[in-house]
């Protein structure tokens, strides 16, 4: 049996295109009411007053809920990155960003709600604010340590005055957001003491465990299930506003309440990711070899929790050079707190890092090409440590041979189509693999087929099918003899879908239970959890890696800019769904284009609000921007893991938005080391 490496049909895409498929706001509840959310509207100050007397007798309302009369949680309630005050919602009267919840109006149906909710007088008090991002604000300290260790290895200072070619420049990126189509919209009730809910988030079990803390509850109180989930990109990844406020809903006004943000609340209200202003330097000898590396990014947070944008995870892996500096800086600000969205750190950083080494190929004349082959490393050039596999060198030549990378003439602004200047360019990149620990469980059924339970999320990626391709061939049966139950808390302690560790995590756990239910001869039912497993694993350099290569078109007198071709290279490990994986980079390339040329969260600098906060102000790729892409992947395979696999899911993006950038120098003559290369950075 074979079905691991074999392009099959999303299992769920029949339901997707005929609407069977329910998400979040989907799922029919008997007894359903429905809230509206109402945010601030000042970047910082209190409330002073709200005036529910002015809505309550409105048609359907049931009641409204705000810092007065909502229930307590835990204050000591957190994240990943440890205590998260975004989690407080409704706790008091404090403002401590613009888009902050400050009520939740009930009514008998969402129309209700919602007019209610708009009609809600509520005053504040403003204090004054501070939303200006610089590398340079006073503010400004040493990133939490977690897991970006500041780096100093060999002696920066010396190389870099040892240097015969020196690059220095500072590269940007605003604030981005994930944009899901599906909006956040969460469905909660009580049973007794138990919290019953139904959300859109991207790891249920995770989620659980979160929202039982902030309701002083044991994480066998509280169920939440996930069916289908329309896209998250890391928004997802918390415990959303939307579950919070249902829940607290729910338990006031004793029936389920379903509560769903609007598309400007989406971009509000959930998470996105920091803006960047980031400092390179980098010395090479006059053959191209790297002497130094001082990487110092700098990025934005909210004072109310911690986050690490790991902006030089490819500055400590992707390069040989004698000595390596890092160094992350984080500025408190009174804005939303960032958090991971796809290709989190990694694809601001690459953007810098692949800028900077074309730089330095035009400083030296020399292949952009070579330049990144001639300095590929042997060992973790930070750590020392093996790689476990590394087939970067790989991607870059046969993306180079794909694309005719040959006949490219590497001075700028020679190539002309009519008016349209033409340039092509490329970025090499890599994204953390790994697994973290999860748990699985199989059943035995009597009529011959086994059901596989695993807490997984299918974000549309395509879970479900590649889930049960590897619980196939694990068990060594077709694929129709799987039943796979995902996206429900109950199913056990298992890592959510983010940081391309989701199928990683989730096949180590099905495999090992499926290795216990054949040593006992197929019957009865096993778990398995993995964390002892991957306490055993050799420390290694794990990364995926990608070489992408565009082609852009720019007119010299309206400065619009468009990508004629997208080609990217990828060594993932294992593919277990060809066809899913593929799309996977693609879409992750079509996300790092938008970046490149569109996306631009943007604040007014007296109010410190968001000006953009939809669709028609904060531009993304459309149908008409995309162009012909073509993406692969080289053979590859990771060791120690079971089945060889890595993650996909944030790779694409990485390394494009560079490529884009570096080929519109080629094509002007002209550096962009902002983004979004909007016209007028053309122009100028």
């Amino acid at each position: 049996m074979n079905a691991v490496g074999v392009a099959q049909p999303r299992i769920e895409g029949r339901d997707k295109v005929t609407g069977a498929a329910r998400y979040a706001a989907d799922v029919p509840v008997p007894g359903l009411a429905f809230g509206a959310v109402v945010l601030a509207t000042v970047s910082r100050g209190r409330v002073r007053d709200i005036d529910v007397s002015a809505v309550q007798d409105m048609p359907g309302v049931l009641g409204v809920i705000d810092h007065r009369n909502a229930p307590r949680l835990n204050p000591k309630a957190g994240g990943f990155f440890g205590p998260d005050g975004q989690l407080q919602l409704l706790q008091d009267e404090v403002i401590p960003f613009a888009g902050r919840p400050v009520a939740l109006v009930v009514a008998e149906t969402p129309e209700l709600a919602r007019a209610a909710a708009e009609a809600l007088p509520v005053t504040y008090d403003e204090e004054p604010h501070d939303t200006g991002f610089t590398a340079d604000h006073p503010a400004g300290r040493p990133a939490v340590t977690l897991f970006d260790e500041p780096v100093n290895v060999g002696d920066v200072e010396a190389e870099l005055a040892a240097s015969p070619v020196v690059i220095e420049e500072r590269y940007r990126t605003p604030e981005e957001h994930c944009s899901a189509m599906e909006p956040h919209s969460a469905t909660a009730w009580w049973e007794g003491e138990r919290l019953e809910a139904i959300d859109s988030n991207q790891g249920p079990f995770t989620v659980a465990v979160t929202l039982a803390t902030l309701f002083s509850l044991s994480p066998d109180q509280v169920r939440i299930r996930t069916e289908h989930v329309g896209g998250g990109f890391g928004s997802k990844g918390l415990c959303g506003p939307q579950l919070i406020l249902a829940a607290m809903a729910g338990r006031l006004f004793g029936r389920p309440v379903r509560v769903t943000l609007t598309r400007a609340q989406v971009f509000l209200a959930t998470a996105m990711r920091p803006a960047t202003d980031q400092l390179i330097r980098i010395g090479a000898d006059a053959d191209g070899r790297l002497r130094a590396i001082w990487h110092e990014p700098a990025f934005e947070i909210s004072t109310l929790a911690e986050y690490i944008e790991g902006c030089t995870e490819l500055t400590k892996t992707l390069y040989a050079a004698r000595a390596i500096r890092t160094r992350l800086t984080a500025v408190p600000l009174d804005i939303l707190p960032p958090y991971s969205m796809r290709g989190p750190g990694a694809a601001p950083g690459s953007f810098a890092l692949e800028s900077a080494m074309d730089e330095l190929a035009e400083r030296l004349g020399m292949d952009p090409l070579e330049l990144r082959l001639r300095n590929e490393p042997v060992a973790g050039p930070v750590s020392g440590l093996p790689f476990s596999s590394r087939n970067l060198v790989a991607c870059l030549r046969e993306g180079a041979r794909r694309f005719g990378w040959d006949t490219r003439d590497h001075r700028p602004r020679l190539r002309r189509e009519g008016a349209l200047l033409v340039g092509t360019g490329l970025a090499a990149s890599s994204f953390s693999a790994g697994a973290f620990p999860s748990s699985a469980t199989i059943t035995a059924e009597t009529d011959g087929t086994f059901t596989v339970a695993i807490g997984a999320t299918d974000l549309g990626t395509g879970a479900r099918t590649a889930l049960t391709a590897i619980a196939a061939d694990a068990l060594k049966v077709g694929t129709e003899r799987i039943r796979l139950r995902i996206s429900d808390s109950r199913l056990g302690p298992v890592w959510s879908a983010g940081g391309s560790r989701g199928t990683t995590s989730w096949a180590w756990a099905i495999t090992e239970a499926a290795e216990k239910l054949r040593g006992q001869g197929y019957g009865g039912t096993v778990t398995a959890d993995t964390t002892r497993s991957l306490g055993d694993l050799p420390s290694r350099e794990r990364h995926a890696y990608s070489a992408v290569f565009a082609e852009v078109t720019v007119d010299p007198v309206t400065g619009e800019v468009r990508v004629r071709r997208l080609l990217g290279m990828f060594a993932a490990g294992r593919v277990v769904s060809p066809l899913m994986a593929r799309s996977q980079v693609i879409g992750g390339m079509i996300g790092g284009l938008s970046m490149a040329l569109h996306e631009e969260g943007l604040r007014d600098p007296v109010s410190g609000r968001h000006v953009n906060a939809d669709f028609a102000g904060y531009h993304i790729a459309a149908h008409a921007d995309v162009p012909d892409i073509e993406a692969d992947f080289v053979p590859d395979y990771e060791p120690g893991i079971p089945m060889g696999v890595k993650g996909v899911g944030e790779i694409g993006n990485v390394g494009t938005a560079a490529a884009i950038a570096n080929a519109v120098w080629h094509a002007t003559g002209v550096r962009q080391r902002s983004l979004p290369i909007r016209l007028d950075r053309v122009l100028e």
